[in-house]
């Protein structure tokens, strides 16, 4: 995603349509104040939802003067959303995909740490280093997901979590023996821990009016990483998805995994 840090809070809408050539000039304005109403939507919707936000506060936190600003450049508010979506579940499958390729590459991954790892850390720093852009993706599509999954799921098209499922199926491989049904529970289990978690730690990170020395420290994510891999390495209790007769009954249906902020399974 580029940003045009020099343009920001100074953009004026030129008038719509026009039939000369735009100068180099306009499109970078054009580009900004794109970016500026994607930037300013992400962090409303992050706090809010997308039916606690309106048009308007979106258009005004951009601080573009035309009203009519994010109809032109989306159409709609819903189309905004699902640009969203896309924006950055596309980033987290790119680098979930890059890692898992190295780890292959080397004859891996050897462990469900390693697996682990590949979940967790494509899915933070997406603002990269940008002054004027702050990590909401993750708070972004968990209250999107809650409030309005068929939508959150019609934005990803089917794609954009390649990366998450080639991680599942190493972590079946790779996890202590159980049946299929308990290593699918655990999916949903690590999901839900996933989402909850990288967005506690992503509303404190952006919370600048206090220190927050537990989610700033470099110890934290490797803990993190630490405590799900005991979650999926635990032995199964004995008798758990059993019938009376000590034999796996339960089914080994999988749940649908759909990549969000870190892949969110939907069961």
């Amino acid at each position: 995603m580029t940003h045009h840090d020099d343009l920001v809070h100074s953009v004026k809408m030129p008038k719509y349509p026009t039939t000369s050539k735009p100068s180099k000039t306009q499109v970078n304005a054009r580009a900004s104040a794109r970016e500026q109403i994607k930037l300013a939507a992400r962090r409303l919707f992050a706090l809010r939802g997308i039916d606690g936000v309106s048009v308007r506060e979106i258009v005004e936190a951009a601080a573009q003067k035309n009203h009519g600003s994010l109809t032109y450049y989306f159409g709609t508010k819903e189309a905004l959303v699902r640009e969203l979506v896309a924006d950055g579940a596309k980033l987290i499958d790119e680098r979930r995909n890059a890692l898992l390729d190295a780890l292959e590459a080397k004859g891996g991954p050897k462990s469900v740490q390693d697996v682990v790892e590949a979940l967790v850390y494509p899915s933070i720093g997406l603002a990269g280093t940008s002054n004027d852009e702050e990590d909401t993706y993750t708070r972004f599509i968990g209250l999107l997901g809650m409030s309005h999954r068929e939508l959150f799921m019609d934005a990803l098209e089917k794609r954009w979590n390649s990366g998450y499922l080639r991680a599942l199926e190493h972590l079946r491989r790779l996890m202590p023996e159980m049946p299929a049904a308990a290593k699918n529970q655990r999916f949903v289990f690590m999901g839900a821990y996933l989402g909850s978690v990288l967005s506690l730690r992503e509303a404190a990170l952006t919370d600048r009016s206090r220190p927050h020395p537990t989610w700033s420290s470099k110890n934290t994510l490797p803990h993190f990483i630490q405590t799900i891999t005991v979650m999926l390495g635990a032995p199964l209790q004995k008798g758990l998805f059993a019938d009376a007769d000590g034999n796996a009954t339960a089914k080994a249906r999988r749940p649908r995994a759909i990549v969000g902020s870190v892949g969110l399974i939907l069961d």
